[in-house]
């Protein structure tokens, strides 16, 4: 994604979306992302099943016939010459995580609050990179997480079952 050092802000580590999971029991997707340097380091985040499913559009590069929220939020920044640079997941309050999306205009950068599904989905749209600050990854907790999400692996998100018309 980036080769750029990482912004100003202090303690801010780079990840990439490695995969989408299907929580049956739920409805919901886990979207897992990894450390950019690939270290077998994961931070999932759960999201309802559409906004995993723009993600994993996104992720797979995937264009369909009109256009989704987050492809028509891209379009408006560019058509403004506003340039989307990072997104960060900045702070985790009662389980929820909170994302920053940064952008550019004219010089000035400005900051937008967004949840971590839209942010994820936007930064993939804008090839932007994705940052997870360190106090949140000190602050997630991640007991038998590994273990748990090697369960999920079957049921890993890839070809539809059933197709759209």
């Amino acid at each position: 994604m980036s080769t750029a050092n990482p912004p100003s802000e202090q303690g801010l580590v780079e990840y990439r979306v490695a995969r989408i999971l299907e929580e049956a029991n739920t409805d919901t997707r886990i979207v897992v992302l990894a450390k950019q340097d690939n270290a077998l380091v994961t931070f999932p985040i759960w999201v309802g099943a559409a906004e995993g499913n723009a993600i994993k559009l996104a992720l797979d590069g995937t264009i369909t016939p009109r256009p989704m929220s987050h492809d028509l939020i891209k379009s408006f920044a560019e058509h403004l010459s506003v340039t989307i640079q990072r997104v960060v997941i900045a702070d985790v309050k009662s389980s929820t995580y909170y994302a920053t999306v940064y952008v550019t205009n004219k010089g000035v950068e400005r900051k937008i609050d967004a949840r971590p599904s839209d942010a994820i989905s936007l930064a993939l749209r804008a090839q932007c990179p994705i940052y997870i600050t360190e106090d949140v990854l000190t602050r997630r907790s991640t007991t038998n997480l590994d273990a748990w999400l090697s369960k999920l692996e079957p049921k890993d998100i890839g070809t539809p079952e059933v197709q759209e018309t």
